[in-house]
């Protein structure tokens, strides 16, 4: 979409966002020709940004490319974002456990406003977590377990919310896409207190996950694992028992407030 030129500090600043997001979508060389088409913008006021994001580090100068990259700005803002939903350490051990006992990469998704995000992995080479998912960061709730968990509390309006702004793209073969299967879904979870995926999230992967409760009954975070396709069919049951328990541990480990 082209970028209206302006005076104004929001379009600059909505300007300067825009280039950034063109450098990280184009990788690092990326020129400022090659920025100004991509975005629609003259020259003179893309050079005008890099000017500025380069001197504040969020872009650097690569002079042996002859292009423009990610500076390590953007780096410390997605350190501070991750580590301000990171769960406090004795969570982080039930996960680490849960791991090592089942084999299973372990993983926590907690709400961060309408959104389901993932705040913490432990899992390693031999057991790896999907590869879409990523700390820190929005995951699609309605094609996996935790998210599912998480979506079943929802008021029907932030629901609504949900599923409106960031819609129910088809990830894998078995993705529900349709909101009234959705919904059904949501109805089993709610009456069985835990929630599966079988290549709804990633092909080849499935997973379960069970609610991690408040003090008043409401879920404020979920506990799942991910294992291959064939591995959840062969140890479906012992895995749902694992994460139930953990996640009734992990709502006894988070602290409450007065």
């Amino acid at each position: 979409m082209p970028v209206t030129p302006g005076h104004t500090t929001g379009s600059s600043i909505t300007r300067a966002l825009r280039v950034v997001e063109a450098v990280a979508a184009a990788g690092d060389g990326v020129t400022a020709k090659a920025i100004a088409r991509r975005l629609g913008a003259p020259l003179p006021t893309v050079y005008r940004a890099l000017g500025t994001l380069v001197e504040e580090g969020y872009l650097v100068r690569l002079h042996d490319v002859r292009g423009y990259g990610l500076g390590y700005r953007v780096a410390e803002l997605h350190r501070g974002l991750t580590e301000q939903v990171r769960p406090p350490a004795p969570v982080r051990a039930v996960l680490h456990e849960v791991h090592a006992t089942t084999g299973a990469a372990a993983y926590l998704a907690v709400f961060r406003d309408v959104d389901v995000v993932v705040a913490h992995i432990d899992d390693c080479t031999d057991h790896p977590r999907p590869a879409p998912m990523r700390v820190g960061e929005p995951t699609e709730a309605h094609a996996i377990a935790a998210g599912k968990v998480m979506l079943a509390d929802m008021r029907p309006g932030r629901l609504a919310e949900l599923i409106g702004r960031r819609g129910m793209p088809r990830l894998a073969p078995q993705t529900v896409g349709d909101r009234r299967a959705l919904d059904r879904e949501l109805m089993r979870i709610r009456s069985d207190g835990a929630a599966v995926e079988v290549e709804e999230y990633q092909p080849g992967v499935a997973g379960v996950a069970a609610p991690v409760r408040g003090p008043g009954g409401e879920v404020t975070a979920a506990l799942g694992v991910s294992v291959t396709r064939a591995d959840f069919t062969d140890r479906r049951w012992e895995l749902e028992r694992v994460v139930r328990h953990a996640a009734a541990r992990v709502a006894a480990a988070v602290p409450r407030s007065e």
